[in-house]
This record gives C-alpha cells, structure tokens and sequence, in this order.
C-alpha cells in the first residue's frame, strides 16, 4: 500500500521500471481504489501499487464477505501472518536486486544475524544448503509485521542446493516461498503435514554435519524430531535459545 500511485509510478519509470499497468481507478459502492503495477528486477515477479485511502469497503472493489470465514487457529495449525517473501536469485543477482529495491522503493536492509557482515552478507554453510541471503523491509508497517524480502542466492559449488533446483525448475529467478510466521513450529508443521501439506526435504547431511546436532539441543528442540519434519534451524550465537526456523 501507498500514498501516492501516480507519484511513485512517475518515479519508478525514472528508474527504469516498466508498468504492465499504469495507474489505474476503480469503484464501487464502497468507494474507488488507485493501483498500478510495476515489474521487479527479479525474474517474472510484479508489484500491485495500492491507495485505499478513498475506500471503505470490506476488501477491495469486487470483493463480497463471506458469511462464515474459517479460523486461522484450528488442528493444531498456529499460523499469525506471514513473515517474509524469499527470492532466489542468480548467482550475482542478489546484490542487484538489493540495490533496485532500495534505490526504487526505500527498502532498508538488515541482518539477519547479529555475527553478519554487511558487505558479505548471511553465508549459510553446509553440505547442500550453501548459500548467502540478502534482507530488506519496506519503511511502511511495524518491525514485527513490515514486509519483508529475503534474497538468496547459491554458493554451492556443484549445482546442488535447493535454490539452483528452483532456477533450473522454473526457468529462472522468481519467488521459491512465502514465509509464515507460527508460535510453534513443531506443532504446527506436524498438523500442516497430517492435512496432506506437502514440504521440502532438506538433505540428511544437514542434521548430520558437524555440531549441528549440539547446536540443536542447546536450543531446547530434539534433532530427531527436526529431521523427521524437515525443519531447519539456525541460531543468531552460541547458546541462543531463540525459535527454530524453517526454511
């Protein structure tokens, strides 16, 4: 959501940018919404630039409630909002896109681990799951729930990652997930899983490689219990007792 559809359009053409769709008005009883779309830097992906400042329907011009919405909180399935959007990028890609969304629309980026080094970026090691991510937020929304971009890119050596997978499979650069946020992930998972919820597997070695086992009892959770449901994790420092992550 923006303030100014017309204005930041204007700007994003002065970048470059192409808009598959100009700033454009629609209406209805609940009154009219502005909104263009932009294409990113990466891969086939495209932003809706939205004003609803003038609209005091339930949703967007079109839209109907339903009259029954199903909970968000049943079976088990814990899930508050989504956290983040991942980009797999190619190689070199990530920095590049990095800079387009802070010059095009004032991302600022942060680190995702205290141990980071912002010219090098968040390297994850380890056998099959080498790669380096890149992250920003937009200015608008709070820390907690502000959109958020994740860029990833490979540094494995033999092709063997899961974002090399995602590039040859889908032709290109593009969006590998959506990150959701959950205030238990073992639950949570296990629930998803039982509904039929399909997930990446990640590569034994992973759980295997060395003091990963360690790392995760020091973090309270069970390594058995994260292979069996594929959850990653990943600890800011030695002896964080932080959430584990999946990824």
């Amino acid at each position: 959501e923006v303030d100014d559809v017309p204005g930041l359009c204007k700007h994003l053409q002065s970048q470059g940018c192409s808009l598959p769709v100009p700033p454009t008005e629609v209406r209805d009883d609940g009154g009219s919404v502005t909104y263009g779309v932009a294409s990113s830097i990466v891969g086939n992906v495209s932003h809706t630039l939205l004003d609803q400042s003038r609209y005091r329907g339930p949703f967007l011009p079109g839209f109907q409630p339903i009259q029954e919405a199903p909970s968000a909180t049943r079976d088990g399935i814990e899930i508050t909002h989504f956290d983040h959007i991942t980009y797999v990028c190619p190689r070199g890609g990530a920095r590049a896109a990095l800079d387009w969304y802070q010059r095009c629309f004032g991302f600022r980026r942060f680190l995702l681990n205290p141990q980071e080094r912002p010219a090098e970026g968040y390297v994850l090691g380890g056998q099959g799951v080498s790669m380096l991510l890149l992250a920003l937020q937009g200015t608008q929304g709070t820390p907690a729930h502000g959109c958020k971009l994740v860029l990833a890119e490979s540094l494995s050596e033999d092709g063997a990652n899961q974002v090399d997978t995602f590039l040859e499979q889908h032709g290109g650069a593009g969006i590998q997930h959506v990150g959701l946020r959950t205030t238990d992930i073992i639950t949570t998972t296990r629930a998803l899983q039982q509904g039929g919820a399909q997930f990446f597997t990640p590569p034994g070695t992973y759980y295997s490689q060395g003091g990963k086992a360690e790392e995760i009892r020091v973090a309270g959770q069970d390594p058995q219990t994260l292979a069996e449901l594929g959850i990653l994790l990943d600890t800011t420092a030695p002896g964080d007792k932080g959430q584990p992550g999946a990824h």
